[in-house]
């Protein structure tokens, strides 16, 4: 698997428009769009960082993955994404290598990418994103 670099840094929130002055006007970054993901519940917003991206995450619905880990752990880093060169490459290697998957098969992700996510249980509690973009 080669991983290209951080993609983004997943960050659950109650209010993206609440929250979205704290990365414009205090840490000084731009706001690029925001997109609604409908197959994940979720409304993304995005602020590059150099190659990478701060996106936050606001549910849309009240059984979204979202809402279930704000419900359990409050606002706050929800995953990791990497891009990675080949996601199905990728996941073929993980799972070869036992890495238990909530995807097995890419799907589509905020901005067209194709993404994947590992579960925790295999990344000590971590939520990682594989994401593909071409």
């Amino acid at each position: 698997m080669k991983i290209l670099k951080i993609d983004h840094i997943g960050i659950a929130v109650g209010s993206v428009d609440e929250r979205k002055s704290f990365w414009t006007d205090i840490m000084g970054l731009s706001f690029a769009g925001s997109e609604t993901v409908q197959e994940q519940k979720v409304l993304t917003a995005f602020f590059p960082v150099g190659e990478s991206e701060v996106e936050l995450l606001e549910s849309t619905s009240p059984d979204g993955p979202v809402a279930k880990y704000l419900e359990k752990k409050g606002e706050g880093i929800q995953h990791i994404a990497f891009c990675v060169e080949d996601i199905e490459a990728a996941l073929e290697e993980l799972k070869a290598k036992g890495v238990k998957l909530i995807d097995e098969k890419p799907r589509i992700g905020a901005g067209g990418a194709r993404i994947a996510f590992l579960h925790p249980k295999a990344t000590n509690g971590i939520l990682i994103e594989l994401c593909e973009r071409k």
